[in-house]
């Protein structure tokens, strides 16, 4: 298992930019996960971006503004940092270290939706001896924008 494909979660959970935060956040509960990838239909799935739970407080609720009035669009990250499905594990960690994030979307060679893979994945499913260096240099405090 030295590939992204070998580790990632399959067929993620999507949304569409005009998704209201609400179900972005509903989903995030029925599926147990922080980050939905958006992408620009459900048949197209390009993603567009992602939502992240730490987007919907941190880029509405923190600014005063009523996440109920939102949709993804309004406080996604575009553009999203994706991994290619045959990369290989160690790049993978080093991409997520180097850009301090936990999570990446999976692409395919069309540029498609098709896995997640995150930092408990590589922890769980590989021999990968890094994850708790790179979690804690991912975790170092960043100016949030």
């Amino acid at each position: 298992m030295n590939q992204v494909k070998d580790v990632m979660t399959v067929d993620p959970v999507c949304c569409l930019p005009s998704s209201s935060l609400k179900s972005v956040a509903q989903l995030m509960v029925d599926y147990d996960c922080g980050e939905i990838p958006v992408v620009f239909s459900m048949e197209r799935t390009k993603i567009v971006g992602v939502i992240t739970d730490r987007d919907i407080c941190c880029r509405t609720v923190a600014k005063g503004l009523n996440p109920l009035t939102l949709t993804a669009e309004d406080c996604m990250t575009t553009p999203a940092k994706v991994i290619k499905l045959d990369m290989s594990i160690t790049d993978c960690c080093e991409l997520m270290e180097e850009e301090q994030i936990r999570r990446l979307p999976v692409v395919d060679e069309n540029e498609n939706i098709c896995g997640m893979i995150t930092i408990a994945d590589i922890a769980r499913k590989t021999e990968e001896f890094r994850v708790a260096p790179m979690l804690k240099h991912i975790s170092e405090p960043r100016v949030y924008v």
